[in-house]
């Protein structure tokens, strides 16, 4: 439980490469310093490129160092732009060449080229947009976006006016006067060189400004935060100053959400327009789940009122003709991809997903996100991702074409991340259609067909490609390895022999020294036919105890063939195998992985199909590897603590031991993005909150269970577990602690609150089971 950097070691990370394709950065930490360092890999060129051994790079070579993570380049990729320091940079990428755009104290963010690629467009400050000439270096601003209300002069009442028009009718010199001011302020506004309009945003936040390739528009989305909502506040007992400190945390789930607007700026015509989305099929639509629902003032509502929306960022085609934006409905149960004419404000319907449950899985993309998109070497055929099939696929449609939507892909698994190569000619793609544990990457023409597989490690492979596109940094881990990096040619797995060369060795000499055990991979069969993905560690010499693990994030994938991110958990569980113990780790209902109707499973009851899912798992481990029904234990952090005690109070009697680590005990007091898509707005499914929160079903706890709670999490707050004790208190139950850590957040970092923790887990373990 100690630093990992002293236990495991500290893997590469962020891979990047030169704009010529023979140099590799990384950040890596081999030294086990405070901090990562930049090392770099060099290409030899010989009969084939040989990678030298890592180097660390200087911190003067560092600062000099002119590439990103990710670069911004020109349609021949000839020129790259990328900010430094808040500070823009213009390279060359043929001769190396570096001309700095701009040095002020502003900041200066998001470079992108203009249509043309004879201006660079960027932010200042956040704010305004503004463009630099690469000739002359002539700078022109783009925006006046201010903040608050505009001032306006006060106008004249019906006495000022009269007195005015008396005084000008007796006197000839003031009129003279008035006439010769009125003449000179017109020949100045001639004179004057045009302005943006200046756009005052009142109390709103400005998100999301683009211009558009062409120049002649700017899209704009203006949020309004809502009035009247409650922000929860964490205690800090331990504090440098010696007093109570309070940490702003967050609202709770139903409470009221921000709103947005979506605007268009006419440069050539100097007007700002709104959007309006009332065309949007389905945009009035009621949610099905309000048919059920048993209390709020939205089931009585029958009215036709428009649903609140978000907009994303504005994905434009290189010539600029053509824009798309994806609206989402604010309770995220559809998604409209549409085309946007920004002279009329029309807005076309390309796609559109509607899920009763929510919209959601790989390339789908957020609230502010269009997710993964873009267009083909056409400007106008437009890929996308969705789950219309109940995985996530790739499918194109032609935007000039309403209806021309083609899928790519299909099967069941999920292509889980999607790159258009530079000539627009193929994608290059990560799936899990091997198994839903092994993530592979294949190369796919852009009108679909075959796709050729490009990876052999086993395991997950993350790609960084050269920017030549002949070779690639593999970033791979197995269940055993942790990550390291590994160098191939990119070509199929069909036509190389040769293992990628592997370029870092991470692992500390005290990590290599155990015999970590590789899991064996099962499918366990629930109780409605559904096939459960774990992970099981049989011991050598059986004792009939088992523990079941659940991890957390509800949807984030454990059951996999790659280095956890639970891997104190990972070394945890070779020691309870050491003792004895049968260890089981599924993927249950919710869990990502596995399509849309698996992460879905949980809509409106969280508690239901998870929790049976680990029941049957356990009834699964009875009947075929020889485990005590009556000694089974389980434990988990986050959305695993919730199961935990949802198991230990819902289903008593398979359960005897359970530790829940940072554990949800009332969805209503969680977060509002993630539980209201689960769970929708308490005010209105009263019932879904009431069926999937532990706290209400205390009263059924018979087995030992252990709380532990970071004092200071901002994610799931201390509270949950205060008022759990309450209850538990109330109830009169003695078989249960509370383990408090007072410096600790959602994630623990301090290795003595991590041994602390993982010592009273062994305990209860060791003495209940």
């Amino acid at each position: 439980m100690q630093d990992p950097k002293l236990s495991v070691g500290t893997s590469p990370s962020n891979p990047f490469w030169s704009d010529d394709s023979r140099t590799i950065y990384f950040s890596w930490n081999p030294d086990r310093a405070k901090n990562d360092s930049l090392y770099k890999v060099t290409l030899t060129n010989g009969k084939t490129l040989t990678p030298s051994k890592p180097q660390k790079v200087s911190p003067a070579e560092r600062r000099a160092l002119r590439i990103d993570q990710s670069p911004i380049y020109n349609r021949a990729r000839t020129q790259r732009v990328y900010e430094s320091q808040g500070d823009l940079f213009w390279v060359d990428t043929k001769t190396g060449r570096v001309r700095q755009l701009t040095n002020t104290v502003d900041s200066e963010t998001d470079p992108r080229f203009s249509g043309d690629e004879k201006r660079v467009t960027f932010r200042r400050s956040g704010s305004n947009l503004f463009s630099i000439d690469l000739t002359t270096g002539e700078l022109a601003q783009l925006t006046d976006f201010r903040p608050g209300a505009k001032k306006s002069d006060s106008k004249p009442n019906d006495e000022e006016k009269f007195l005015k028009a008396e005084q000008l009718r007796l006197s000839s010199v003031v009129t003279e006067r008035k006439e010769r001011k009125d003449e000179a302020e017109r020949l100045s506004k001639l004179d004057r060189p045009k302005r943006p309009k200046e756009i005052y945003l009142d109390d709103k936040q400005l998100v999301g400004q683009q211009i558009s390739p062409d120049g002649l528009f700017v899209t704009y989305r203006s949020v309004k935060s809502a009035s009247g909502a409650k922000t929860a506040q964490v205690p800090n007992y331990v504090t440098e100053s010696g007093f109570t400190e309070d940490i702003p945390a967050r609202t709770k789930v139903g409470a009221p959400q921000s709103t947005q607007e979506f605007f268009v700026y006419d440069v050539q015509k100097d007007t700002v327009r709104t959007i309006s989305v009332k065309s949007l099929p389905g945009i009035t639509n009621r949610p099905a789940y309000l048919a059920e629902a048993t209390t709020g003032k939205a089931k009585a509502d029958t009215s036709k009122k428009m649903r609140a929306v978000t907009f994303s960022n504005v994905v434009w085609s290189e010539d600029g003709k053509v824009a798309v934006v994806v609206v989402r409905s604010g309770d995220n149960k559809d998604r409209w991809i549409t085309r946007l004419d920004p002279a009329t404000l029309t807005m076309t319907v390309l796609d559109r997903q509607h899920d009763d449950a929510w919209i959601g899985g790989p390339g789908i993309g957020g609230s502010f996100s269009p997710g993964s998109m873009g267009f083909l070497a056409d400007n106008h055929t437009l890929w996308f991702q969705s789950e219309a099939d109940g995985y996530s696929h790739l499918y194109t449609v032609d935007a000039l074409a309403p209806g021309t939507k083609k899928q790519l892909t299909s099967g069941k698994f999920e292509v889980q991340q999607a790159q258009l190569s530079a000539d627009k000619q193929s994608f290059f793609l990560q799936t899990n259609e091997v198994h839903p544990g092994e993530q592979h990457w294949y190369k796919m023409a852009a009108t679909g067909g075959t796709r050729t597989r490009l990876t052999t490690l086993p395991g997950a492979n993350d790609l960084t490609i050269s920017p030549d596109e002949r070779y690639a940094v593999i970033r791979n881990s197995s269940a055993t390895q942790p990550w390291e990096l590994y160098l191939s040619p990119l070509v199929t797995a069909a036509k190389t022999t040769a293992a990628p060369a592997r370029l870092t060795e991470s692992q500390t000499d005290v990590f290599k020294s155990y015999a970590w055990r590789e899991p064996t991979y099962v499918t366990i069969p629930a109780r409605d036919n559904q096939p459960i993905y774990a992970r099981l560690y049989k011991p050598a010499q059986p004792t009939g105890k088992a523990v079941v693990f659940v991890h957390g994030a509800g949807y984030l994938q454990n059951a996999h063939k790659w280095w956890s991110q639970y891997f104190r958990e990972y070394m945890f569980h070779n020691l309870l195998v050491d003792k004895g113990y049968t260890v089981l780790d599924i993927d249950y209902r919710g869990s990502a992985g596995y399509g849309r109707d698996w992460r879905t499973g949980i809509y409106r009851h969280m508690g239901g199909k998870d929790l049976t899912d680990h029941v049957d798992a356990v009834q699964w481990l009875a009947k075929t590897q020889g485990v005590d029904a009556g000694k089974v234990g389980v434990y988990g952090g986050s959305y695993g603590g919730f199961i935990t005690l949802m198991a230990m109070f819902t289903t008593p009697d398979v359960f005897k031991a359970g530790a829940a680590l940072r554990p949800v005990t009332d969805w209503a007091a969680y977060n509002h993005p993630y539980t209201a898509n689960i769970l929708n707005e308490p005010q209105n499914d009263s019932l879904a909150y009431r069926r999937s929160s532990p706290i209400n079903f205390a009263e059924g706890l018979k087995g030992n269970l252990l709380i532990c709670h970071g004092m200071v999490d901002v994610n799931v707050h201390f509270q949950d577990a205060v008022r759990l004790s309450q209850r538990l208190i109330e109830l009169k139950k003695e078989n249960w602690e509370l383990a408090p850590y007072p410096v600790e957040d959602h994630g623990f970092i301090e290795p003595t609150s991590w041994m602390d923790e993982y010592k009273r887990i062994l305990k209860l373990f060791e003495e209940r089971l």
